[in-house]
């Protein structure tokens, strides 16, 4: 495992880690033996966050015993000082351990979030008087939106990023990432496989080893993800061209347009799996496997057309995208 420097933080990072949405879809037992299984493959940084349900629970049991040898990160959607203050002493005790390496600043959005955050009542008030305490070590900040992180970072309280970077996504290439390193931000890197959108996920990571960040954090949720997602960093190798052309080949039929089952639209007041009929979709245009997915799409309980429009989906949805839309284009090709 090859291990990087988080940026002024100073904290010595596996540059593989650990992305905690997935491990929210296993069982108790399953999720221990992932992380343990990560932990003795050399992954020591592992993210969370307040909103993945059980996910810092899990992975609290699942690092019981090797605390003192990982760096623990979470987040928090809170902007005020009240609500971050309180949201801090749950990861606490969910994690069972009495501090936590990174707290970051969840999903900022719009200038509007970002001055509660940095006002007088604020969620960074809270952080600041937890890094003292010695609950927290460190403060980030995490978003999907390159020019509000960017705003974020110019206010000098930030010491790590977290953003979409992958080979689809690359528009923090122009400014974020640059400006990131000159401020000596640790950069750690969310959706690296796009949300699934790859075939070759392999190839989608070896992609992000050879670049300039911190860390990369993948999800997993199977012993086979962490053996494979581990393995890769072993001997970091460039990129072939036949291996460039293949990840052009996926982005030029992925496009733009496309979800990254980041899971925040969720749930649905119908019941409507949005993310997971989604994948399907990509299973049937992409990947080749129409009946699959019409089979798979045909076992679920509820189906798109159950969508009542009420459009709260696209509210929570950090990419904007048409959600209501790109139901009834599933439920066109899969109903």
């Amino acid at each position: 495992m090859e291990y990087r420097i988080l940026g002024k933080t100073g904290l010595r990072v596996s540059l593989m880690g650990f992305g905690g949405i997935p491990i929210q879809r296993v069982s108790e037992n399953e999720a221990v033996k992932i992380t343990q299984l990560a932990i003795a493959k050399g992954i020591n940084f592992f993210d969370s966050a307040r909103g993945y349900t059980d996910s810092e629970n899990k992975i609290g049991k699942g690092i019981k015993g090797r605390r003192n040898e990982l760096i623990l990160a979470t987040k928090s959607m809170a902007r005020t000082y009240e609500k971050m203050k309180e949201d801090i002493d749950k990861s606490l005790k969910a994690f069972d351990t009495d501090y936590i390496d990174l707290y970051q600043c969840h999903n900022v959005r719009s200038d509007q979030e970002l001055n509660s955050v940095l006002g007088p009542d604020g969620a960074l008030l809270a952080l600041q008087e937890a890094q003292k305490a010695g609950k927290i070590r460190h403060i980030g900040l995490t978003g999907h939106k390159p020019p509000m992180v960017e705003e974020a970072i110019r206010k000098g309280v930030f010491e790590t990023i977290q953003v979409p970077y992958n080979f689809i996504e690359r528009s923090a290439e122009e400014e974020l990432l640059p400006l990131a390193r000159q401020m000596e931000l640790g950069i750690i890197v969310m959706k690296p496989l796009a949300g699934g959108a790859f075939s070759r996920p392999d190839l989608a990571l070896k992609f992000l080893l050879n670049r300039d960040v911190s860390a990369i954090i993948p999800g997993m949720d199977s012993l086979e993800q962490v053996e494979q997602n581990a393995g890769l960093t072993e001997k970091i190798e460039p990129l072939e061209q036949s291996d460039l052309d293949c990840l052009e080949k996926e982005k030029n039929e992925v496009g733009e347009r496309f979800c990254r089952r980041c899971e925040y639209c969720k749930p649905c007041p119908q019941g409507v799996d949005i993310t997971t009929s989604f994948l399907f979709h990509g299973y049937f245009k992409r990947y080749g496997l129409p009946e699959w997915a019409r089979e798979r799409y045909q076992a679920l309980k509820v189906k798109n057309d159950a969508c009542e429009e009420c459009g709260l989906c696209e509210t929570r949805c950090p990419y904007n995208l048409p959600i209501r839309e790109m139901l009834k284009e599933v439920h066109r090709d899969l109903g």
